[in-house]
C-alpha cells in the first residue's frame, strides 16, 4: 500500500486499459490489425515508461526500489495479492462488457434493473445520465457505468472484510521499509484522494466537467469503465493505511 506502488499500479492500469480501448475501436473501424496493434503498443509502452520513470525515482529516493543486490526486488513484491487479483479480474470483465456487450445489448430487463439500482444508490449516475442525454452519446455507456459501479461495490465489500488483516501486513512492511512520506501523511493523502473520488464520481461533479468529445473519447471511456473500480480501490487503501496507524490491526 506504499505510495510508489499505488501510483505505479494506477498509471499502468490507465495506460493498458486506454490502449486496449483504442485498439478495439481502431480494429472495429477497419484499421489494419498488425500496424494498429504495433502503433498503439508503442504509445502504451512510451506513456507507461514515462510515468513509471517518475514513480521509480520516488521509490529509489525512499529506498523501496532496489534492482540489484541481496535486497533487490523479490517475487513477493511483484505477485499481486488477493485484492489485486480480484481488481484485475473485475477490470478484465469491465473491458469485455464495455467493448463487446454493452454497445449492442444496452437494453432489456436485466440491464434496466442494474441501471435503476445504481441510479438509486449512486448520485453520480444521475449526473452521468444527464451528461449523456445532453451530448447524445449513450451507446451503452450508461450500462457500462452502472455495471462498473456494481463491481466496485462488490470489490469494496470483499476488500473491507479483510481490511484489518491488510492493515497488519502494512504495519509489518513499514517496519522493514518506512514510507518516504511518513505513515500519517500517506494516510492523509489517500483520504483526500478518496474524498475527491466521492465528489468527482459518486456525487458526479467529474461527469459534468467532461466535454462531449472527451466523454465519447478514450479518456472518457476509461473513466467510465474503471473509474468506479479505482475509486473503490483508493477507499480500501485509505482505510487500510488509516488502520495501520494504530497499534493493532
Amino acid at each position: 500500500m506504499g505510495a510508489a506502488r499505488l501510483l505505479a499500479k494506477g498509471w499502468v492500469l490507465f495506460c493498458v486499459y486506454g490502449g486496449g480501448l483504442a485498439l478495439v475501436r481502431a480494429l472495429a473501424a477497419g484499421a489494419p490489425a498488425a500496424e494498429t496493434a504495433w502503433a498503439i503498443s508503442v504509445c502504451v509502452l512510451l506513456f507507461g515508461a514515462m510515468g513509471l520513470l517518475f514513480v521509480s525515482g520516488y521509490g529509489l529516493s525512499a529506498g523501496h526500489v532496489r534492482l540489484f543486490g541481496p535486497t533487490g526486488l523479490k517475487p513477493s513484491q511483484i505477485i499481486p495479492g488477493f485484492n489485486e487479483l480480484v481488481f484485475l479480474g473485475f477490470a478484465l470483465v469491465m473491458f469485455c462488457v464495455q467493448n463487446f456487450y454493452a454497445p449492442t445489448q444496452h437494453s432489456g430487463p436485466v440491464v434496466d434493473a442494474i441501471e435503476s439500482a445504481i441510479r438509486f444508490a449512486v448520485f453520480g449516475q444521475r449526473a452521468f445520465a444527464d451528461a449523456l442525454l445532453l451530448c447524445g452519446k449513450d451507446g451503452g455507456r450508461l450500462f457500462v457505468s452502472a455495471f462498473s459501479w456494481m463491481l466496485a461495490f462488490i470489490f469494496l465489500a470483499s476488500a473491507l472484510s479483510r481490511v484489518r488483516l491488510d492493515a497488519a501486513i502494512v504495519r509489518i512492511e513499514r517496519k522493514r521499509h518506512p514510507e518516504a512520506l511518513g505513515a500519517q501523511p500517506l494516510a492523509f493523502a489517500l483520504g483526500l484522494a478518496a474524498v475527491a473520488g466521492v465528489q468527482l464520481l459518486y456525487v458526479g461533479t467529474g461527469y459534468r466537467l467532461l466535454s462531449c468529445p472527451m466523454l465519447a473519447g478514450i479518456w472518457g471511456d476509461t473513466v467510465i469503465g474503471v473509474g468506479p473500480l479505482v475509486f473503490a480501490y483508493v477507499v480500501v487503501a485509505a482505510l487500510t493505511n488509516l488502520l495501520a496507524l494504530g497499534p493493532e490491526g
